[in-house]
């Protein structure tokens, strides 16, 4: 099992939650796997609690489009928690501003490998990659 495949399942068993986000095609992936838990993958079984941040424009408004994830996580985030910020860049703010608030919260923050050149490679990959740990971490759960 991978590292963090292993890492989820742990915090799942202690009652945490995996918080994901990202901007665009990011972002509806961070939705996607948050459906995946939350509802099933492959087989029926319990719900498991995972939770996509949400690109709030009162958020945006009143702090910035920088903190639009570092605010969802301050008021939601607790340790024990895992933040997994997705980015096909590797460099938008909010994501990491939303990794540095949830590393200084004590959250296990996973930056979610990128592989391709192209932005659709780099997705595809994603997606990939994502199904293959939610495979591993519903099986736990079965």
């Amino acid at each position: 099992m991978n590292k963090i495949s292993k890492q989820i399942i742990e915090c799942f068993k202690r009652g945490n939650i995996v918080f994901l986000y990202g901007n665009g095609g990011s972002f509806d992936l961070a939705n996607h796997i948050e459906e995946e838990f939350v509802c099933k993958f492959e087989h029926n079984r319990k719900p498991l609690p995972a939770l996509a941040l949400k690109p709030h424009t009162s958020t945006s408004n009143d702090y910035g489009y920088d903190y639009v994830f570092s605010r969802q996580l301050a008021a939601y985030g607790k340790k024990g928690d895992i933040a997994i910020g997705i980015s096909t860049s590797g460099n938008s703010q909010n994501v990491v501003n939303a990794n540095n608030l949830a590393s200084s919260h004590r959250l296990t923050v996973i930056n979610f490998p990128r592989k391709g050149k192209t932005t659709s490679e780099i997705q595809e990959y994603q997606l990939h990659l994502m199904h293959l740990i939610v495979r591993e971490v519903e099986k736990a759960f079965l």
